[in-house]
């Protein structure tokens, strides 16, 4: 049996510099997407808190009730819904992500913030 020396495997070929770089540029991005997701998903939370406790103990069937109560905590909701994907694609190559990203960016944020104003209100009237 004969032995094979290293110099017979085919030696790989270095990464460039820019492929590291790149590398390392779509790593911190992905990092970034789902630590600011995280952190849009955990904000109202912890600043709406006894606001939305108040509002859950008074809970009602009533379309009032439901509608000045509720609809700020949904559109935040549906905000992060749709910030879903970004966040989930952040870091993939241009080529890659899906076509209405953008939209899907646009929409997220435009429900997020009109829901965080709404849930502030709410908060005011409330009284936390």
């Amino acid at each position: 049996m004969s032995r094979r020396k290293r110099a017979d495997k085919p030696a790989m070929a270095p990464r460039s510099t820019q492929a590291i770089r790149d590398a390392r540029a779509r790593r911190t991005a992905r990092l970034t997407g789902l630590l600011g997701f995280v952190a849009a998903a955990s904000l109202p939370g912890l600043l709406w808190h006894s606001a939305i406790a108040r509002v859950a103990s008074d809970f009602r069937l009533e379309l009032a009730y439901l509608v000045t109560g509720w609809t700020g905590y949904v559109l935040i909701g549906v905000g992060l819904l749709l910030l879903l994907p970004v966040a989930v694609t952040s870091g993939w190559r241009p080529e890659r992500r899906p076509r209405l990203r953008n939209a899907y960016l646009g929409w997220g944020v435009s429900l997020y913030l009109l829901g965080a104003t709404l849930a502030s209100q709410v908060a005011a009237v409330v009284g936390s």
